[in-house]
């Protein structure tokens, strides 16, 4: 098997960067940047830590952060499973990557910057929902922002509901987990599911 180990080696290969593909970067938010943003319900937040890399999904009734200004994002931090990964990697190490999709667009937007994770009781105040309040958020400070080329999204044809994959041909949770632990009740985990996570979504 041939391995590539080197830069040079990679650009022998893919040649020159087109134009688009720089002049799209830019270290704020752009008018149109900003809208999508704010048209996107799920985003993908990546972290980097001591113990290695974590990628979360976010998501959020209408859009999934807030844009506080030209270089400032704002991710509450929601109900989940309390293993805090991407919490826990960014107090110690404030890199963040974050993809946002919007349904419908084959566009995806691409945000790196460095974050801190808040807890002053304004800025949670702020995002009250349904009389609830995150017990974080996420202050994401903008270094770049682009575009992403949207092919991946075309060739998956993501959004054509023809496409779309019954669940009841999938896994359930409960069957994922009883998998890792041979007396797992997943019964009643898949059972309790749905009652629990509508009690628990904010």
């Amino acid at each position: 098997m041939t391995i590539i180990r080197t830069p040079d080696a990679l650009r022998e290969i893919y040649g020159g960067v087109s134009e688009a593909s720089l002049v799209k970067v830019t270290p704020a938010l752009t008018a149109d940047y900003r809208l999508m943003i704010e048209r996107s319900p799920f985003m993908a937040l990546a972290t980097v830590g001591p113990e290695g890399l974590d990628c979360s999904p976010r998501g959020d009734r209408g859009a999934v952060v807030r844009v506080e200004d030209e270089k400032t994002l704002a991710i509450p931090d929601w109900r989940g499973n309390n293993r805090i990964d991407s919490l826990m990697n960014i107090v110690r190490d404030p890199r963040v990557a974050l993809m946002f999709l919007i349904p419908g667009s084959n566009t995806a937007i691409r945000v790196n910057g460095q974050a801190v994770v808040s807890v002053d009781a304004d800025v949670l105040d702020s995002f009250e929902m349904d009389g609830k309040h995150p017990r974080c958020v996420v202050l994401v400070t903008i270094g770049e922002v682009y575009f992403q080329c949207a092919r991946a999204i075309m060739r998956a044809d993501l959004w054509n509901p023809e496409g779309f994959v019954d669940p009841k041909i999938l896994p359930t949770p409960g069957d994922l987990l009883k998998a890792a632990q041979a007396d797992f009740d997943k019964e009643t985990y898949d059972r309790q599911w749905p009652e629990r996570a509508a009690k628990t979504m904010w």
